[in-house]
């Protein structure tokens, strides 16, 4: 009864804590899409902005109502977690480590800087909080009963816990392989060692101890940078210090964006999605120093150095929203990228701690590079990031989920603008394809389409003419995949003969034989880098106009169940329109190129209103740590870009009455939309910084000079704003 008194306690104090909050921090709920539609589902992470240590209960999702470990820290976003912490009432012993804590969803408590759950078996209370490289366990243990902590991996490979002198311990994990994690921490009870082996180790404390804390470091340089992490950091501070800092942190990150109006689950929408878009990437620098999985050795620093970011999700939102809210991470991230390539040999595409992971396909950090460098940043190396790009380009395979020298299907494609495909049921000849990941030579072609055309008008602004024309006719490949009278990116073999698809289902799992992920419904829009000419391949305004209202409206031809054993990630879906995959996000934003801007406001409402709600099935497909939220993020505020490369930003309609951006450079970008609501929803008119606005769009420049777009909203659509 104590122990429930006293986690009670805990639940009221952090829940009185809330009310004094201000209220983007409030709206916060990191349990929001904590049930995946089909795929991975969210999880409540705790730390810092872009900051090493992640943490978050290990179980299946929140439908599981038993925890299995707590790890001292996730490496990488979805690919593993190292140094697993485990409290027990019962006396140590081998299955113990075997053993599941059962938790209570209305005794945990998830806040971006502070974590607690109530074991309800055990009748013990486990609490987090994380600083940098750093973190606090507090574990209240009932009276009767051992008390008992486990400690083991997660990882095969060398490893091993030490129990130190002063009740210290320290700890090394091999992660992914070659990757040593290293922790040092000190408990502030004493500490008896009952069961030691290499990689696990179960220690008890006095049956006095009620709350025992595990202050510790962790540090993937060297085990003595864990102990000076440590000591510079998590020595003597009290828990609720950690706390308070964490929650200042978050309260002046956050708090970046303001907003009024909107309904209360908007709000929670959208600042959690802000939220998720901080979880990476991560800074990886300790004291001057960092270890390099792309040339594996400690590397000195001469600024943060950052890991963690899948490009071909976070090219599209992640990175735009970053250029506007912290231009200057953004380039240390992009300086990371350079070392990595000047490190390794290549531009990575996945980069994460151990190296690049070979994931998807495409070389969008070439996007990225180009958004950046046209929106104005220019603190890192534009010369040889330009070199790497250009070399991933030339001598890279564009191979989905491989790394390294480019094969013979690259050097076809090189020549003929296209990546070959096989007929259904044809044999691979290139040993390198990936079993599962297959060709996917359509999307291969129209996404290094993007990447060359990014290639080619970077060289254009750095002088490299000769790279221009070289480059630029690369940028048009996907032309060489578009069937004229089927108006869709379809494959073709090596012989440039059309290969008969049923466009919506044929390809295998995922349709990875030709597209990826998803079907040619939704690759049939992918040429951002040239809207224009999509909307001349379909026939003018009116025949894009109307492909988009069908995309929309087009059956599944079969039951969802036979579709989506198929198309797993193809979730959200609208008609063919997928909102649970990034390849959809700029989709709806494309009837700002027609003469119905106004669509584009009916449908980004609907799909916000429909797929993002506040609750645990609130996100539509997997939302990778960033890659969707911040598809929420622009569209709740009314702007979007569409196209990665190109400083504008596409106008919608805002969910909120207002929206402030305090800038980098002091300024403050507004968006005010006085009559905005549930029901009017559509833009009447608008006005930038004072003078009237006929088109749906407006400039990077003009955003980050403090501009103020002002929209009247009514309940109908006004048919002819924006409409050219």
């Amino acid at each position: 009864m104590q122990i429930l008194l006293a986690g009670a306690w805990a639940l009221a104090a952090c829940h009185a804590r809330e009310g004094s909050e201000p209220e983007h921090l409030n709206s916060i709920d990191p349990t929001i899409g904590s049930v995946g539609t089909l795929l991975e589902p969210t999880r409540p992470t705790v730390q810092l902005p872009n900051q090493m240590i992640r943490f978050t209960p290990q179980r299946k999702d929140w439908l599981d109502d038993q925890i299995s470990s707590f790890p001292l820290n996730i490496v990488s976003h979805r690919l593993g977690q190292v140094f697993s912490i485990k409290p027990s009432v019962k006396p140590p012993a081998p299955e113990r480590w075997n053993e599941r804590l059962t938790w209570d969803h209305d005794l945990e408590i998830n806040r971006p800087w502070y974590y607690s759950t109530y074991l309800i078996d055990e009748e013990i209370t486990v609490e987090f909080t994380a600083g940098k490289k750093t973190g606090i366990f507090r574990i209240k243990y009932p009276q009767a009963g051992s008390k008992t902590l486990l400690l083991g991996v997660y990882n095969p490979g060398p490893s091993r816990w030490e129990l130190l002198p002063d009740n210290r311990v320290s700890g090394m994990e091999t992660w992914q392989g070659d990757v040593k994690v290293y922790m040092y921490g000190a408990f502030n009870e004493p500490v008896t060692p009952v069961l030691q082996e290499t990689s696990r180790a179960a220690v008890t404390f006095p049956a006095t101890a009620r709350t025992v804390e595990l202050r510790y470091a962790i540090s993937y340089v060297s085990p003595e940078q864990a102990k000076k992490n440590f000591e510079q950091e998590v020595a003597g501070v009290a828990f609720s210090r950690f706390v308070d800092e964490g929650r200042d942190v978050w309260d002046r990150t956050i708090g970046q964006i303001s907003v009024e109006g909107g309904t209360p689950a908007q709000r929670r929408s959208f600042y959690t999605a802000l939220y998720r878009c901080y979880e990476r990437m991560t800074d990886v620098t300790e004291d001057g120093q960092y270890y390099s999985g792309y040339s594996k050795r400690v590397e000195k620093a001469d600024r943060p150095f950052y890991v963690d970011d899948w490009s071909w999700d976070s090219y599209l939102a992640h990175h735009p929203l970053r250029i506007i809210l912290d231009p200057k991470g953004e380039e240390d991230m992009l300086q990371s990228y350079v070392k990595m390539y000047h490190q390794s040999g290549w531009m990575p595409t996945f980069p994460v701690l151990f190296g690049d992971h070979a994931c998807m396909n495409g070389f969008h950090s070439s996007v990225v590079i180009l958004d950046a460098w046209r929106k104005g940043l220019r603190n890192f190396d534009i010369k040889e990031a330009y070199a790497g790009m250009r070399k991933n380009a030339v001598r890279a395979t564009m191979l989905p989920w491989r790394n390294g020298d480019k094969t013979p299907l690259d050097d076809f494609y090189h020549q003929k603008g296209y990546f070959p495909a096989l007929a259904p049921g044809a044999k691979e000849t290139e040993e390198k394809v990936h079993g599962f990941e297959k060709r996917q030579a359509v999307a291969v072609t129209l996404g290094n389409a993007y990447d060359d055309w990014a290639l080619a008008q970077l060289a254009g602004d750095l002088g490299k003419h000769a790279d221009t024309a070289l480059f630029a006719p690369r940028g048009f490949n996907y032309r060489n995949l578009w069937h004229p009278e089927k108006k869709m990116f379809l494959p073709k073999d090596d012989a440039g003969k059309w290969i008969p698809i049923d466009a919506k289902f044929d390809g295998g799992m995922g349709g990875r034989e030709y597209y990826d992920e998803n079907n040619g419904w939704t690759y049939m829009w992918q040429v951002q880098q040239n809207i224009p000419d999509l909307i001349l391949l379909n026939g003018g305004k009116a025949a894009f106009e109307a492909r988009l209202d069908g995309l929309f409206r087009e059956g599944l031809d079969r039951s969802k169940y036979e579709f989506w054993s198929r198309f797993p990630d193809a979730t959200g879906l609208v008609g063919q329109y997928s909102m649970g995959n990034e390849p959809s996000f700029h989709i709806p934003f494309l009837y700002n190129f027609t003469s119905s801007p106004w669509k584009t406001q009916k449908h980004t409402r609907f799909l916000l209103d429909t797929w993002f709600k506040d609750n645990i099935f609130g996100i539509p497909g997997d939302e990778d740590g960033g890659g969707m939220s911040a598809f929420v993020v622009f569209a709740s505020m009314g702007f979007y870009p569409v196209t990665p490369g190109i400083p504008e930003y596409t106008i919608s309609s805002p969910v909120f009455r207002k929206v402030s951006i305090r800038l980098q450079n002091g300024k403050t970008f507004r968006i005010s939309a006085p009559k905005s609501s549930t029901v009017n929803k559509y833009i009447q008119s608008a006005r930038f910084n004072g003078a009237p606005l006929s088109r749906p769009w407006f400039t990077h420049a003009e955003l980050t000079a403090g501009g103020h777009l002002e929209l009247e909203m009514g309940p109908l659509p006004n048919k002819q704003w924006g409409a050219e």
